[in-house]
């Protein structure tokens, strides 16, 4: 079965702080569904289009479980934390069995 990723990118971030209440949500969405971070905010080369702000990568051990999770009670009210005026890219993305 092929695992499933949540890919994130903060295309700038003024004030990382008001991330706080987010992050500590979406972590405890995250372990109780079963995903493990794999990048969280460290180094980045971008090339062409690329944005070298802030990466999450996000694995689980199926694609199904990444939807299940974004979709869960608990993930959804990390999202209501998300603070206004945060613009990211975040899309969920099938590995390659």
């Amino acid at each position: 079965m092929a695992k499933g990723y949540w890919v994130s990118v903060y295309p700038a971030i003024s004030d990382p702080e008001r991330l706080t209440s987010y992050n500590k949500l979406a972590r405890q969405a995250v372990q109780a569904g079963g995903g493990r971070t794999l990048s969280r905010g460290g180094r980045v080369v971008a090339h062409e289009a690329g944005i070298k702000e802030r990466v999450v990568l996000v694995e689980f051990d199926s694609f199904e479980q990444a939807v299940a999770t974004y979709e869960s009670e608990a993930y959804q009210k990390a999202l209501v934390a998300l603070p206004d005026g945060f613009e990211r890219d975040f899309r969920i993305v099938e590995g390659v069995d």
